[in-house]
């Protein structure tokens, strides 16, 4: 099975343990399948990981800025997950 890293604390996982981000020409998306077109980001399912990742990791792994759009989807999707 393929790994992954988390870009929030940084561990090596399987890729299917991971929630994947997507960045397309509309915003960055969260892609519950893993397969969406794009540049992708791997976070855990965890609350504190995605935190983490949002302060700094995921926009560099994405190659690109998170814009107030973006920043509102991920915040919605992100409270939706555990502590």
């Amino acid at each position: 099975m393929p790994q992954r890293t988390c870009v929030g604390c940084r561990q090596v996982l399987p890729k299917r343990t991971l929630i994947r981000v997507v960045r397309t020409a509309e915003g960055l998306q969260v892609d519950p399948t893993g397969k969406a077109a794009g540049r992708g980001a791997y976070l855990h399912a965890l609350r504190s990981c995605w935190e983490r990742g949002l302060r700094a990791g995921l926009a560099r792994a994405l190659k690109t800025e998170l814009n107030d759009d973006d920043w509102q989807r991920l915040a919605e999707y992100m409270a939706s997950l555990p502590d």
